[in-house]
């Protein structure tokens, strides 16, 4: 079982409450399984919500938000262990050296840019961790199907689309994420890139 992974979310909440909750859930399930929790440390929309639920349930949260971002995504006071860069590249660096896996629950921009930065490095072998999508009420549909566009276009092999690891549920997407294994296909191997200097 993973000790921690990064959730991916927006800083917003959404218009219907059950995204939220679904944050909540998501948050309470990686406590329950004593897996540490590592976010972009926001206290608002999603992101503070998949926060609340660890906390709530007793688990370990690990935050990391850019100076510039305080203001607008207002720091979650909750968190003792929030890590404050200076840019959003050092926020992405260290939760992917942070984390076992990732997984994207609904959000806007920076939620796809997170997911397709982690997929890439999955691509080109940088790492070899899972990444899960929570498609919640058919949230990601529409990008699942651009997906299979590109597939059948000839732009994204067929592995390199398996490398995205889709269930409805969080139970079920830990579970799909715990039995994924890398493409046999990939024919090379890079060391995951050290920390920059801050």
């Amino acid at each position: 079982m993973f000790s921690s992974l990064a959730v991916y979310c927006g800083s917003s909440p959404g218009n219907d409450p059950p995204y939220a909750a679904l944050a909540r859930e998501m948050g309470r399930l990686l406590a329950s399984r004593n897996i540490r929790l590592v976010y972009g440390g926001g206290g608002v929309g999603m992101m503070g919500a998949v926060a609340d639920g660890v906390l709530a349930a007793g688990g370990e949260v690990t935050g990391v938000i850019p100076t510039f971002l305080n203001t607008r995504e207002l720091k979650h006071p909750g968190v003792a262990d929030m890590r404050v860069v200076e840019t959003m590249h050092q926020r992405k660096q260290i939760m992917v050296m942070e984390s076992e896996g990732f997984i994207a629950l609904p959000g806007g921009f920076g939620t796809l840019d997170e997911l397709f930065e982690v997929l890439t490095w999955s691509q080109l072998a940088i790492h070899a961790c899972p990444v899960g999508v929570l498609n919640f009420n058919g949230f990601f549909d529409g990008v699942l199907a651009t997906l299979d566009h590109m597939v059948a276009s000839g732009f994204l092999r067929a592995e390199d689309r398996s490398r995205v690891v889709v269930a409805s549920t969080p139970q079920a997407l830990l579970q799909a994420m715990q039995a994924w294994q890398p493409p046999s296909t990939l024919k090379f191997t890079l060391a995951r890139p050290a920390l920059a200097e801050s």
